[in-house]
């Protein structure tokens, strides 16, 4: 993300391994192994393991339904959002793929995201990806918007570290975090929200420089101005401006689907750092400008 270190930081490259669990000398074997059922133009994703927090929202379930196509091997959805159905939906996409659903609220204490995490760890033994999707849209709900949008996605990112981090004599991991526009440049009247944001952008900076130490590097998607149930009513920050929805719904939108494409494809690249901007079918990988730099 930044354009120039203080020092020189070992390069990682994760793209390499195709599993985390498996020996990088025997990556070569495993690779014809894991991708035997796999097409001919199978993506990274081919076999994959993946953690989806809030897999059921609105762009969400769009990407969920993207990341069947790739031909994962699981697909585990941790969701608040209880919709049997869905999950039903999911499963009949793609019979490569095991779905499976699991209860979770982003905000409970880190223990108890432990102790779930540890279930799909035994269960699977090996998850390659985290993506933190959880997000509320509601400036009234200050408390609430924090513990979701950013206390959350940091708890779950913490507890995760205890079966990936190098350190501790784990294989390492991938960390997809999704932030927003808003991240970048604030919608004023949400100040809440948009400080969130750039809260997941910086966090997810950071965990990305720290790749060398823990093994686990990360990067954020930031969707633009989506058609969703969260954007099509929300509050203003001290209602400083009521109809703060339909005015932003005035501007260019893209749909779930549109945003969900982007994401998967963003996912494929497996950029360590990446600070990957979603819009209406555009896909780029934001540079952003470094003012300072603590040099340690």
């Amino acid at each position: 993300m930044f354009t120039k270190l203080c020092r020189p930081v070992p390069s990682i490259n994760f793209r390499t391994v195709t599993c985390f669990c498996k020996p990088r000398q025997l990556n070569k074997h495993y690779n014809i192994i894991a991708r035997a059922n796999c097409s001919a133009s199978s993506s990274f994703l081919c076999d994959k393991n993946v953690i989806f927090v809030a897999g059921l929202g609105d762009i969400g379930l769009d990407t969920s339904k993207e990341l069947l196509k790739r031909d994962l091997k699981n697909l585990v959805i941790l969701d608040r959002i209880d919709k049997p159905e869905l999950v039903c939906e999911l499963k009949e996409l793609n019979p490569k793929t095991k779905v499976t659903f699991m209860p979770y609220d982003v905000t409970v204490p880190i223990a108890e995201s432990k102790k779930l995490l540890k279930k799909i760890f035994d269960k699977l033994k090996c998850v390659d990806i985290l993506i933190n999707g959880a997000g509320i849209l509601d400036d009234h709900k200050i408390e609430a918007t924090i513990a979701v949008n950013y206390t959350g996605l940091v708890n779950t990112t913490t507890a995760i570290m205890d079966f990936w981090d190098i350190r501790k004599g784990g294989p390492g991991g991938i960390i997809c975090n999704i932030g927003s526009v808003t991240g970048f440049n604030p919608i004023t009247q949400v100040p809440v929200y948009s400080g969130s944001k750039a809260a997941v952008v910086n966090f997810t900076s950071s965990l990305a420089k720290l790749a060398h130490i823990t093994g686990v590097t990360a990067y954020t998607v930031n969707p633009g101005i989506t058609r969703t149930s969260l954007v099509a009513k929300f509050n203003s920050w001290l209602d400083v401006e009521p109809d703060v929805a339909e005015l932003l719904l005035e501007h260019p939108t893209q749909s779930t689907k549109e945003c969900a494409a982007s994401f998967v494809k963003a996912i494929e690249k497996n950029k360590n750092g990446g600070l990957w901007f979603l819009d209406q079918g555009i896909l780029e990988d934001i540079k952003w400008d470094k003012h300072w730099d603590p040099c340690i």
